[in-house]
């Protein structure tokens, strides 16, 4: 027997466990532990695209996530028919519940409890909007100019659409980017590679998008510095196969005296850091970009790198264009000492 669904509306912010600007990665791994209330979750994206492509997370039978493109953020909540959702929700604004026990959530009690708002066939708050329509989510995003007749008060609820607080007025395109928002605090913003050096790794922070900054440098960057930098790693990886070693031009790598190459796996940060196992010096940099369908989605949060582009250059590669590199991921290898 399901227990009731309590979830409180948070406009501009998210609803229940939900919360706007969450990562792809970190929301699919909370849904992991709540299988109980969502057993099925289907991710819908452009195959053709993939790599460019926003991520539509349907948790049956009730909730649409829209990812954004290029950071796999949690742009846009919808709450479908929230009458008929199994197990049955529980709506909550501030300290009032506004729908439960199946009840229907009609316009006036909308009206009643966010107060007054412009007159159209949805009614639209800051953050927040609510169609009584089974499928014009278009339809309400243009408006309308119907007003509140007697006989539409008592109109069901159909939707409710949760989005970032439009700034100063503005309509923001649905396929925008999330603004910077206190959960992407501490989440890497941009990871610059620079090629045979390392990489540059700017973080969100209450200031912006780089609060803060570290560069990671091949062949100078120990395993320590990374505990201390970016704590301890979720995983350790050893490499057990050290076949491929005989076509090293370092003879030493031939050695199996030598210290084993373990892996420094950040699955939070979609980053792998290759270590030496003789001198504890970073050896290689592994960015993942959570490409949809690629055998390795959700294992890592997308790491929104960038090739270090020369000022003439019309183009820099980023982590959602369409890259030679396996499994969407790119690589940085040092040519110093191991």
């Amino acid at each position: 027997m399901f227990s009731t669904l309590d979830l409180e509306i948070k406009p501009g912010s998210g609803i229940g466990m939900f919360e706007l600007g969450s990562s792809l990665w970190s929301v699919v791994s909370t849904l992991r532990t709540l299988q109980h209330l969502f057993p099925q979750v289907e991710v819908k994206f452009d195959p053709e695209n993939a790599s460019t492509t926003p991520v539509i997370l349907h948790l049956r039978p009730y909730f649409d996530l829209l990812f954004s493109a290029y950071h796999q953020r949690l742009h846009t909540i919808c709450l479908r028919k929230p009458r008929d959702a199994y197990p049955p929700i529980t709506l909550r604004y501030k300290e009032s519940v506004i729908s439960s026990g199946g009840e229907p959530l009609v316009r006036v009690q909308i009206s009643r409890t966010f107060g007054p708002t412009y007159p159209g066939d949805e009614l639209r708050y800051p953050g927040v909007w609510f169609s009584f329509d089974d499928d014009a989510i278009t339809e309400g995003i243009k408006g309308g100019s119907s007003h509140a007749t007697p006989d539409n008060r008592s109109k069901e609820v159909k939707r409710i659409i949760i989005t970032q607080k439009d700034v100063q007025g503005e309509e923001r395109d649905p396929l925008d980017e999330v603004t910077l928002c206190p959960v992407m605090y501490g989440d890497i913003s941009r990871a610059i590679i620079k090629v045979k050096n390392g990489i540059v790794l700017h973080f969100y922070g209450p200031s912006g998008p780089s609060s803060s900054s570290l560069h990671v440098r091949l062949g100078e960057t120990t395993a320590q510095d990374l505990n201390i930098d970016l704590g301890s790693p979720p995983r350790i990886f050893y490499k057990d196969d050290e076949r491929m070693a005989i076509h090293s031009p370092s003879p030493h790598l031939e050695d199996d005296s030598q210290g084993t190459d373990y892996f420094y796996n950040y699955f939070s940060h979609g980053i792998d850091f290759l270590i030496s196992g003789q001198t504890h010096l970073v050896r290689k940099i592994i960015l993942h970009s959570n490409v949809p369908g690629s055998p390795l989605f959700e294992r890592y949060k997308r790491c929104p790198w960038e090739l270090e582009g020369k000022p003439e250059d019309d183009e820099d590669v980023r982590s959602d264009q369409p890259f030679s590199q396996p499994e969407g991921s790119s690589a940085i290898n040092g040519t110093g000492p191991h």
